[in-house]
């Protein structure tokens, strides 16, 4: 494990599930202080949340601090268990700041409360029912065709995730004006297009609105020079962050209102190392990375990071 660099990558927002993080909970010390140390810094108890049938699990303001919460506790979990110190970082919009947990830059009780806020704030953005997403897969499948197809409508690229997927975003009563563009575009070949079930144009133009309120609330939060976020992949710019902590704050609140950059975001962890491992409560990195010929070994319980983490023993 020393002789290697290793990557740890962390999904974001969809990725959540009833149940997620229970079987590390139950069985770790270090996993259920994490979910308590969230639970106090945010007011409710993030544990229940996270393994009932609790509804408000897929609402923004709590769905980002109970991934993110899961996320560490796993990690932790599995550093504790194993021989694992990666040595680069990188997650999916707020799997980002994951990553920045992870990497020593943020405190996790301060990151909880960063993303609740975010949260809260994404979803005052754009009322509910005023935007929409949708997935675009094909092979291949461009930001510049796209951006051509949709240059004169209120819909912007959110996630260049592969060469095969993009996520659109933006008003909801032009996404299917803009479906039916892309359908008749990529009528030769093949396009499949998937709704995705969100309450807000995440990652569009429209969530620029709030990009003042977030910086004052990172102003508040990200204390320190932040030396290690050069670890850390950068969404926004699909390279690695500078080092510098005002660059940081720029680059998280920039990213709200920009495409996430994941495509860019493995090519360069790829150029570093090929041993690669996903903790979260789903799975969804691990066949973007399949797109570029890139292995990534998926966690999402303690019977899976046996298996990935055999080698390591």
């Amino acid at each position: 494990m020393e002789s290697e660099k290793v990557a740890v990558v962390f999904p974001g927002q969809g990725s959540q599930r009833p149940g997620m993080g229970k079987d590390f909970f139950d069985a770790l010390h270090v996993a259920r202080a994490t979910y308590e140390e969230a639970s106090d810094m945010l007011g409710f108890n993030v544990a229940e949340m996270c393994f009932g049938e609790d509804e408000r699990l897929n609402l923004t303001e709590y769905t980002q601090p109970c991934i993110l919460t899961t996320e560490i506790a796993m990690f932790r979990s599995i550093q504790t268990m194993y021989d694992f110190n990666p040595s680069i970082f990188a997650g999916h919009s707020l799997g980002e700041f994951t990553a920045l947990v992870a990497a020593g830059v943020i405190p996790f009780a301060e990151a909880v409360q960063i993303v609740n806020i975010r949260g809260k704030l994404m979803q005052s953005a754009a009322p509910v029912g005023f935007g929409a997403m949708t997935a675009v897969i094909a092979d291949p499948v461009s930001e510049e065709e796209l951006e051509n197809l949709l240059v004169d409508l209120p819909i912007d690229l959110a996630n260049i995730n592969s060469i095969r997927q993009i996520v659109i975003s933006g008003k909801a009563d032009s996404m299917p004006e803009a479906e039916d563009r892309i359908k008749e575009a990529f009528s030769e070949r093949g396009v499949r297009l998937v709704r995705l079930n969100v309450s807000a144009p995440f990652h569009s133009r429209f969530m620029r609105v709030i990009a003042d309120d977030f910086a004052s609330v990172l102003e508040e939060k990200v204390k320190g020079e932040a030396s290690s976020t050069y670890l850390v992949a950068s969404n926004y710019t699909g390279d690695f962050h500078s080092g510098n902590v005002l660059e940081l704050k720029k680059a998280l609140t920039l990213q709200l209102g920009h495409p996430v950059r994941w495509r860019d975001n493995m090519l360069a962890i790829s150029k570093m190392t090929r041993r690669i491992f996903e903790i979260g409560p789903g799975r969804p990195l691990r066949d973007f990375f399949k797109t570029e010929g890139i292995d990534c070994q998926s966690i999402v319980s303690i019977a899976t990071a046996e298996k990935a983490m055999q080698p390591l023993n």
